[in-house]
């Protein structure tokens, strides 16, 4: 039986591509598609480790970028172009995602900003003082990690991590559903003091335990139970805990 799960924290395959871009600096008017064809590859593989049933359109956009790249490896001929059909020939393949990319991005800037109006008209309602001392970031963190963040790092755990092989013969096993998984992991943070790193709540090698062990990381920090931080690029992820309990909201957490 396959094993399907739908997060809410992925938006979408350009959105995954700006993630990318942003951390690795790159200029979005010159995409160097070599490059960000194998980051976003690599994501790619987790997702199909996961087996997210949104993956298929994230699919669709690595088809692209290998299209582009190999036209991007195509050798050009001056000589053999003719001059009425020079402008066509010497279109850039990267054209026509930059252009989707551009538009994507203001309208996901644009969103941010009715967001952070939202937020500011939300603190004009009279309402008794709050403790807010839980929101404020430690000094020493200048980024908060997000879920793509998260599956980078999923993606370098599965790599050191040697998954233990399936028995040829069918044996009885005890399933976990995220919503245990999600208790499992708050108890397992406690028992680090409230934070511990990222591949320190996975310590077992069984690929279906890992699976669920990370989604249910992916609801906590969704739910504001845990915080997920990181000190600057390319250093290990930092899961700290926010809450001490997590409510069990109606909400559902997909298949138990």
């Amino acid at each position: 039986m396959s094993y399907e799960v739908k997060v809410d924290a992925f938006e979408g395959p350009l959105d995954l591509l700006l993630h990318l871009i942003h951390r690795l600096e790159i200029d979005i008017y010159d995409i160097p598609v070599s490059q960000i064809t194998t980051q976003y590859m690599e994501h790619i593989r987790a997702m199909q480790v996961l087996e997210l049933n949104e993956a298929s359109e994230y699919l669709v956009m690595a088809a692209t970028l290998l299209a582009i790249k190999s036209k991007t490896l195509l050798p050009v001929h001056e000589g053999e172009i003719d001059e009425v059909d020079y402008e066509f020939d010497e279109e850039d393949p990267r054209d026509e995602l930059v252009s989707r990319l551009i538009e994507y991005k203001k309208y996901k800037e644009a969103a941010g900003e009715l967001k952070k109006l939202e937020n500011e008209r939300a603190v004009l309602y009279s309402k008794a003082p709050a403790d807010l001392s839980e929101l404020q970031q430690p000094d020493a963190m200048d980024y908060d990690a997000n879920a793509y963040d998260m599956l980078g790092a999923f993606q370098k755990m599965l790599r050191r991590k040697q998954l233990r092989a399936p028995l040829s013969t069918r044996v009885a096993r005890q399933e976990v559903s995220i919503r245990e998984q999600m208790g499992s992991m708050v108890e397992r943070l406690k028992s680090f003091k409230g934070r511990a790193n990222f591949s320190e709540l996975f310590p077992s090698d069984d690929q279906a335990v890992l699976v669920v062990s990370f989604l249910s990381l992916l609801e906590l920090m969704k739910r504001q139970v845990i915080m997920v931080e990181q000190q600057k690029n390319f250093t290990e992820l930092s899961v700290e805990l926010r809450k001490e309990t997590w409510q069990d909201e109606e909400e559902p957490i997909g298949p138990n």
